[in-house]
C-alpha cells in the first residue's frame, strides 16, 4: 500500500460560514460525521462518490488554536496519509525528528487516526484503515 495523501482537513473558526464559502465556490457537499466526546466533524465530499476524476475528500473541524495572521504562512490545511501500520509509521516519524501533535485515537470500529509535526513544524495526519477492533 503506497503512503499517499488520502484526506485533508480545513481548520475553521465558523463551520457554517466555511461550509457556505466552500460549497458556493467549489460546489463541495458536506455531511455531519459525529465523533463522540469531541467537536463536530464535517466530512467534505469534493466530488460525487462514483467520480472518475483524481482527487481526495476531506473534513472540516473547529480550529483548535488562534487563526494565523494574514501576513504569515499558515498551517490551516492538514493532509493525512493512509498507512498500513500506524504504530510502525509513528516510530519512523519520531526516529526522524518528528513529534506527536495528537496521539493515536480510534475511529470506533473503523480506523486509527493521529497527528504529528514534521521537522519544520508542519502538522500532518496518519490514518490506518480497516481495523474493526479500533475502540
Amino acid at each position: 500500500m503506497p503512503n499517499r495523501p488520502v484526506h485533508f482537513e480545513i481548520h475553521v473558526d465558523d463551520i457554517e460560514r466555511a461550509k457556505k464559502f466552500y460549497g458556493n465556490v467549489f460546489g463541495w457537499e458536506f455531511m455531519d460525521w459525529p465523533m463522540p466526546g469531541s467537536e463536530p466533524y464535517i466530512a467534505i465530499m469534493t466530488a460525487p462518490k462514483d467520480s472518475k476524476e483524481p482527487g481526495i475528500n476531506g473534513g472540516m473541524v473547529k480550529r483548535p488554536s488562534s487563526s494565523p495572521r494574514s501576513e504569515q504562512g499558515s498551517n490551516a490545511y492538514v493532509t493525512t496519509m493512509q498507512v498500513e501500520n500506524f504504530d510502525t509509521t509513528a516510530e519512523k516519524i519520531l526516529k526522524e525528528g518528528g513529534k506527536t501533535a495528537m496521539p493515536k485515537v480510534a475511529i470506533a470500529g473503523m480506523a486509527w487516526q493521529g497527528y504529528f509535526l514534521d521537522t519544520e513544524g508542519n502538522t500532518f495526519g496518519l490514518h490506518q484503515v480497516m481495523d474493526k477492533n479500533a475502540k
